[in-house]
């Protein structure tokens, strides 16, 4: 499963708001909305974030191959 749908689908299980995740995870609701539109690959960073957020290890979220190319 992608990214974008693995996110959604996580938030969508923990009955949460993009704008609940968004403060939770410190980012811009606009940054959950295109990372779940999949118009945005993801940095390993913010994959960080929103995984502590969501309670899961990065991994369940994304694949490496998944991340934007300048992630560190």
């Amino acid at each position: 499963m992608a990214f974008s749908e693995n996110l959604r689908r996580l938030r969508d299980s923990r009955y949460m708001t993009q704008a609940e995740l968004a403060e939770k995870a410190r980012l811009s609701r606009v940054t959950i909305t295109r990372l779940e539109s999949g118009a945005t690959p993801p940095l390993a960073r913010t994959v960080r974030q929103l995984a502590a957020a969501l309670g899961v290890e990065p991994r369940e979220l994304a694949a490496p191959d998944e991340l934007a190319k300048n992630a560190a």
